[in-house]
């Protein structure tokens, strides 16, 4: 077991963005929660290794661009085809022009993945578990099964998940959850947004087993539970470029001190950080380390 961040990503999807600057450009890069939790975790400076599987022609060319991200990829091959978007940004506003989920993975497929994802895991002293694009792609029972053997084993297992996801890795064994306050709303954990009720899901979590709890607020500050501390974290203040992505490089700047073995309130101030900075920029899940460095001294604690 080493210093370093097996990332669970089962189904990436590639993503094609239209935008208009002086002149029409296209982007197109790999995408998906996992991905993008990689690539911060990258950024922060941790060894990584994201656990996929791909195919078709979409997954062999998010294969080809996960090759020049800076961190280590294993692909279980599909002989169905990997999800997609096309977006067009060029108005100011997020477009759909066409869609694909991708195809839902087939038993032999999530064996394979699952032992690939081991491995990395028992290599690795933390693994996040991320959710797929579309819940029709991966069932909720490999998550189960993927924590359960990881938490069994002595790794530090973080989920970003919610539903039926969240419901299995509770049932297999968590050791830190970061969820929206949307999302516990959605699951039925919350009874409405506020502070306490929201505090309250939180430690429901805990009684179910969770070290650590990190709910997400949009524009309000964070909130987070661990050991007898509940307490509220304020990000600095930036200017909002592009909103998404923000609650995942908060969770990936979280297994990143988690990885080095760090304390709890340095992976809180790193996510708040990693967060913030995202918000600033279109590509997410990116960043500079020592931007993140830079910010974590202004995230203000507050206990509750």
């Amino acid at each position: 077991m080493t210093d370093r961040v097996m990332v669970f990503a089962p189904a990436p999807i590639l993503t094609v963005t239209i935008e208009q600057q002086a002149e029409p450009e296209l982007h197109v890069h790999p995408g998906g929660q996992g991905v993008w939790q990689a690539r911060m975790i990258a950024a922060l400076e941790v060894p990584v290794t994201l656990c996929v599987a791909l195919g078709g022609e979409a997954g062999s060319l998010i294969e080809t661009l996960l090759s020049a991200e800076g961190f280590d990829v294993r692909t279980v091959p599909l002989p169905s085809a990997s999800g997609w978007y096309v977006h067009d940004r060029r108005e100011g506003e997020r477009e759909s022009v066409a869609e694909h989920p991708g195809e839902p993975l087939k038993r032999h497929d999530l064996d394979e993945l699952h032992n690939i994802a081991l491995t990395e895991g028992l290599r690795s002293r933390v693994a996040l578990l991320s959710g797929p694009h579309a819940p029709s792609v991966v069932t909720a029972a490999v998550y189960q099964r993927l924590a359960a053997d990881l938490t069994a084993n002595g790794v530090r297992v973080v989920a970003d998940l919610s539903g039926d996801y969240l419901t299995a890795v509770l049932e297999g064994g968590v050791s830190f959850v970061k969820v929206s306050h949307e999302e516990l709303l959605d699951d039925g954990l919350a009874e409405d947004d506020s502070v306490e009720s929201l505090l309250a899901a939180g430690r429901k979590l805990r009684g179910m087993g969770v070290d650590g709890v990190l709910i997400s607020r949009a524009g309000d500050a964070a909130l987070a539970l661990y050991d007898d501390n509940e307490c509220e974290i304020h990000p600095p203040p930036l200017t909002v470029n592009e909103h998404r992505g923000a609650g995942d490089s908060m969770t990936a700047g979280v297994a990143s001190v988690l990885a080095r073995g760090g304390p709890m309130e340095e992976a809180l101030r790193t996510g708040s950080a990693a967060g913030a900075l995202n918000v600033t920029r279109h590509g997410l899940g990116t960043g500079r380390a020592e931007a993140v460095r830079e910010l974590m001294s202004r995230v203000r604690i507050e206990a509750r």
